[in-house]
């Protein structure tokens, strides 16, 4: 059984930087992990993704070059570095899993992690 749990969001003002971690329990070889956001009257979003034994990441336009993902395979967690932040980064954020390596369905679809964690809160004031 797979299990995720969320930690690291808060309150920051713009131009700040944030540091979400996302602790695994269960399988992560050869996954991938995903962080995804939804803000309030929107869809949710995808954000970053990472395979999880492998070097391949993918980010949204919108934070590519702002926002890192890594993983910490010792600590089996998953750490998204959001710097630069604005004010339209405000959303909960959640990471998510799905128990494949293979990117042949873009790892930005939410509709192919079967695993989600709870959410964490980011707000960024003006």
């Amino acid at each position: 059984q797979v299990q995720l749990v969320e930690s690291g969001g808060g309150l920051v003002q713009a131009g700040g930087a944030l540091r979400l971690s996302c602790t695994t329990s269960g399988r992560t070889f050869s996954s991938t992990i995903g962080w995804f956001r939804q803000a309030p009257g929107k869809e949710r979003e995808f954000v970053a993704a990472k395979s999880w034994n492998g070097g391949s990441t993918y980010y949204a336009a919108s934070v590519k070059s702002r926002f890192t993902i890594s993983t910490d395979n010792a600590k089996n967690t998953v750490i998204l570095q959001m710097n630069s932040l604005k004010p339209e980064d405000t959303a909960v954020y959640y990471c998510a899993l799905r128990l494949s390596s293979s990117w042949d369905t873009a790892p930005s679809d939410s509709r192919a992690y079967g695993y989600w964690g709870q959410g964490t809160q980011v707000t960024v004031s003006s």
